[in-house]
């Protein structure tokens, strides 16, 4: 008996450990951003790139054109190479590198896109050229800097498994496009069904302190501001709770309220991931917060500075116990990237 007391233990145990290690396996992580000079480039956990140009260092920002050139992993994916500005474009944008003309195409919604063969040409050429200008007709557009490009795309062709194969852009090899291996699954996120319903009533001013103290933001929270109340179930609430505010970016820690009104309790909200301005191990904080029950989505969006060239943004998806991670998008160089690259996907079902 005794001996079968210590196997059970042991089962349990192995069982526990297996579950968390599991567990610890399936959170989130995000792709890392790398600078290459004038060039950021990051890729997400599906290993789709993108590589972005940046003003260089020392450079003013007056109306900067952003380049952005992504590619899919999938074998023969080619690059897509978009071009926007701050100023209105419609009509025919051209790219010119080292004074040739490599391709042009019509703006639309202020953007011109390049893909195909003509995608790749600009990838190819920006790979080795010197200076790239962007035209609107005979206007002159910008002048987006190509220093650090060649790296940027290197390191995409790796991060894709593309060097050593024809498919790489600047790691060119040998080997067909057979050796490009298909990218991995992403991850599926089981979405909770918002029910219909009349919006949770407010908080009574005991619950209201109760919602403070466990947010922690008593020193931040002022009379003149209300918290949010989201249906998220029968008997499940999201509170946001405002917790400091700058010029740009306005603070909340997320709770779930669940009780009677009047009589609610408060416990903070669970993500598979904490919001890119948590601090370490302490209470989930997010950043110009918005909820959409139609889609069972909170978002969350950091700018770094004003103009919003920089920053990070989260969405998340309740699965009826937690708030799941389904998207993230970063951008780390404040120097005119507007284009945040994404560093993290999730399919959502249903």
């Amino acid at each position: 008996m005794e001996a079968l007391k210590i196997a059970i233990a042991l089962g349990v145990a192995v069982h526990l450990a297996t579950g968390a290690s599991v567990a610890a396996a399936a959170a989130p992580q995000p792709g890392k951003l790398e600078t290459y000079r004038d060039w950021t480039i990051g890729c997400d956990n599906g290993r789709t790139c993108a590589a972005e140009a940046l003003l260089p260092a020392d450079a003013v920002f007056d109306g900067h054109v952003a380049i952005t050139l992504s590619r899919a992993p999938q074998a023969q994916a080619q690059p897509v190479v978009s071009v926007r500005s701050q100023d209105s474009i419609k009509g025919s944008v051209s790219i010119v590198i080292d004074g040739k003309a490599i391709a042009s195409a019509v703006a639309t919604d202020d953007e011109a896109q390049f893909t195909g063969v003509q995608g790749t040409a600009i990838a190819d050429a920006m790979a080795r050229g010197k200076t790239m200008e962007v035209r609107h007709g005979k206007a002159l557009l910008g002048k987006p800097s190509l220093s650090g490009s060649a790296a940027a795309l290197r390191y995409m062709d790796a991060q894709q498994g593309r060097a050593g194969t024809v498919t790489a852009i600047v790691a060119k090899g040998p080997l067909g496009a057979n050796a490009v291996k298909p990218p991995p699954p992403l991850p599926l996120v089981t979405r909770a069904v918002v029910p219909p319903g009349a919006a949770p009533s407010s908080l009574w001013r005991e619950e209201l302190a109760k919602a403070t103290d466990v947010s922690g933001c008593a020193d931040e929270f002022t009379a003149d501001q209300e918290p949010e109340l989201h249906r998220l179930s029968k008997t499940q609430t999201l509170v946001l709770m405002p917790c400091g505010a700058g010029a740009y970016n306005f603070s909340s820690v997320p709770l779930i309220a669940t009780g009677m009104p009047g009589r609610r309790s408060f416990m903070p909200a669970r993500f598979d991931l904490q919001p890119g301005w948590s601090e370490d191990a302490g209470l989930p904080m997010l950043v110009n917060a918005g909820f959409e029950a139609k889609t069972s989505s909170l978002s969350s969006y950091a700018k770094g500075r004003g103009i919003g060239d920089c920053g990070s943004s989260e969405t998340y998806v309740w699965d009826g116990t937690m708030f799941r991670l389904t998207e993230a998008t970063q951008m780390g160089e404040c120097r005119g990237g507007w284009n945040w690259i994404t560093t993290w996907r999730a399919k959502v079902v249903p």
